[in-house]
């Protein structure tokens, strides 16, 4: 019996987030897809319906009168599988030559080596026209990489009017503030006091009920946001975020601006700036007009700049002090104790007035994020 003919095999270039789940932000596990089209992980969706008799769609919010018969989607758990082996060959695992990355480059396209999914046993002779490339499948793929960073080096310069000021860099915990548009530190005062700094340019923050995601609550005074036990069925907005986060309502567009936010009763977490025009359905820090530093709750803070990730260290900070320079166009974060100790600082863009961003994990019921006052 002849063998079916399956046509050219062509490679295929995935993000982690095509498929991956909006409640967790990992990859798709045990995916389902719910009649709305929209597919989650099984654990997920069931940890966040619970016991509740309305199940609805935590994207699109489309419900359902009783609970789903939660099927695997096989071509989402397939297309998983294949890019989890495909990073991790691209890593050096399984057994195979690690694949040389190409010379660090600036820009903010350098996620490379997490953005590939390769069909097993794919054909890609023709993917590249250079002249002589090997004929392994290594080097063939090597020759692929370089013409992506090629390509993506182009894109990066149409869409930016400058180089970032920064590559990504790890940055220790205990490094000293030394951006020059941070207020210096009196060093006279004591380390109780020094906080008192930021106090000339700290504001009062309130968080805004259109953007805030179903998921989430707010207290009375608006300072406090807390993941809820069930959805809420607030007013249908296209202003309100479809993963568990909110916008402040006041835009900063101009001066210098400081504010803390208390961590203490969130394990999962990220803080920054975002324009009030960041899209919905994405994640803060995964866009190029939101900025943040995240803690994932298993020991890792990250910043996240130009949808790139940078590892600062494993000490979760329990007030992250925020530090928003419109004039020269830079944002800085702080653990913040006695005193602070710079986390990270990055470039932003002014083209549009920021807002305090937040974000929680969805699975966590009453973890919570407060703006506290600034110390005097």
């Amino acid at each position: 019996m002849a063998g079916l003919d399956i046509g050219p095999t062509v490679p295929v270039w995935l993000a982690e987030d095509d498929l991956g789940c909006i409640i967790c932000h990992g990859l798709l596990a045990w995916p389902v897809t719910l009649p709305c089209g929209h597919s989650f992980c099984r654990d997920c969706l069931k940890g966040l319906w619970g016991a509740r008799r309305h199940w609805s769609c935590p994207t699109c919010r489309e419900g359902a009168a009783q609970q789903l018969d939660l099927r695997k989607n096989t071509l989402l758990q397939d297309l998983a599988d294949k890019y989890s082996r495909a990073v991790g060959e691209l890593e050096g695992g399984q057994g195979r030559t690690p694949i040389p990355a190409p010379d660090p480059a600036p820009g903010p396209q350098r996620r490379t080596a997490q953005l590939r999914a390769f069909s097993d046993g794919m054909d890609i002779s023709s993917a590249s026209p250079k002249q002589g490339t090997s004929n392994t499948p290594e080097g063939k793929m090597r020759d692929i990489l370089h013409d992506l960073e090629e390509i993506q080096e182009k894109l990066r310069e149409n869409f930016t009017e400058k180089e970032p000021l920064e590559e990504k860099r790890q940055v220790k915990l205990s490094k000293a503030p030394s951006s020059s548009s941070c207020p210096l530190v009196d060093q006279s005062q004591p380390a109780s006091k020094q906080v008192s700094r930021f106090a000339q340019w700290a504001v009062s923050l309130t968080f805004d009920l259109r953007s805030l995601s179903c998921s989430l609550k707010v207290s009375e005074d608006c300072q406090t946001v807390t993941v809820s036990h069930f959805s809420r069925f607030y007013p249908w907005s296209h202003e309100r975020f479809a993963t568990c986060q909110v916008l402040c309502s006041q835009a900063f567009s101009s001066g210098q601006k400081y504010w803390e936010v208390d961590t203490q009763n969130c394990s999962h977490w990220a803080v920054g700036v975002a324009s009030w025009g960041m899209s919905r359905d994405q994640i803060l820090g995964r866009t190029r007009d939101s900025w943040c530093v995240e803690w994932k709750g298993t020991s890792q803070l990250s910043a996240w700049h130009m949808v790139k990730e940078t590892v600062l260290g494993s000490e979760k900070p329990r007030v992250v002090g925020i530090w928003l320079d419109l004039e020269q166009e830079k944002l800085a974060f702080y653990s913040v104790a006695n005193q602070e100790k710079l986390l990270f600082e990055c470039p932003v863009s002014g083209s549009s007035p920021l807002h305090a961003a937040f974000w929680l994990y969805g699975l966590h019921p009453g973890n919570s994020l407060s703006i506290r006052p600034v110390k005097v």
